[in-house]
């Protein structure tokens, strides 16, 4: 029997990329279970994804910590508690600190809305509209205490179109992001994803039936 992956998935609202690698698991094709879901927000939809799923949930709120350390601390200790292996971060809208960082080594992942390095940070669909970017598209990554400055696991690229608009531009930028979230996260569950230097090499990617995991539009 494959053992499957141990993931903790931290979310501060819709939680779609959650319900995309649940979706993945669901089908078969993914070997890991989400074990919890941690958010920072009591509205946060993500939660009634992870109860619908059965999956264990808390609301863990950063105003009641003393600063971003004793936090991450906290979200520390409810991972552990569950056997967390892998952290994947859903829309979570929290700097990760290093007291995170060292708990889980090269073991938290993040999905960002363009191509990295490219516009990083809040809005980054804005930026490269404002910016008149031909192309964009999302990145995963490992996480490091930069914001959107790890290692790169995977892209995928989309064209911008002239009559797009944020809402337009995030749709589709959505729905790129839901095929190549989780098989990132079946790269890493098995075993496939070695970082050396700033470089994430992928075994095997040659042979991979996901040929196309650079972009999953082709």
């Amino acid at each position: 029997m494959v053992k499957k992956l141990k993931i903790g998935v931290l979310a501060s609202g819709n939680g779609s990329n959650l319900q995309a690698i649940i979706d993945r698991i669901l089908r078969g094709d993914l070997p890991a279970e989400v074990v919890c879901v941690i958010t920072n927000r009591s509205d946060a939809f993500a939660l009634e994804r992870a109860n619908n799923h059965g999956i264990t949930a808390f609301y863990l709120n950063h105003r009641d910590f003393s600063g971003r350390a004793a936090y991450d601390a906290a979200l520390v200790a409810a991972l552990k508690g569950e056997g967390v292996e892998l952290v994947v971060l859903a829309g979570f809208m929290r700097i990760i600190t290093r007291v995170f960082l060292d708990a889980f080594p090269q073991a938290v992942m993040n999905i960002h809305p363009a191509l990295l390095p490219s516009f990083p940070g809040l809005h980054a669909q804005q930026q490269a509209l404002d910016y008149g970017a031909k192309v964009t598209g999302c990145t995963v990554h490992f996480v490091d205490e930069g914001t959107d400055t790890g290692p790169i696991i995977a892209q995928a690229a989309i064209p911008i179109l002239p009559d797009d608009t944020v809402e337009t531009l995030s749709q589709r930028i959505h729905l790129q992001e839901h095929l190549l979230y989780p098989e990132a996260v079946k790269l890493y569950a098995e075993g496939r994803l070695r970082v050396e230097g700033r470089r994430v090499v992928v075994s095997g990617i040659h042979t991979s039936p996901q040929s196309s995991l650079l972009n999953p539009s082709a």
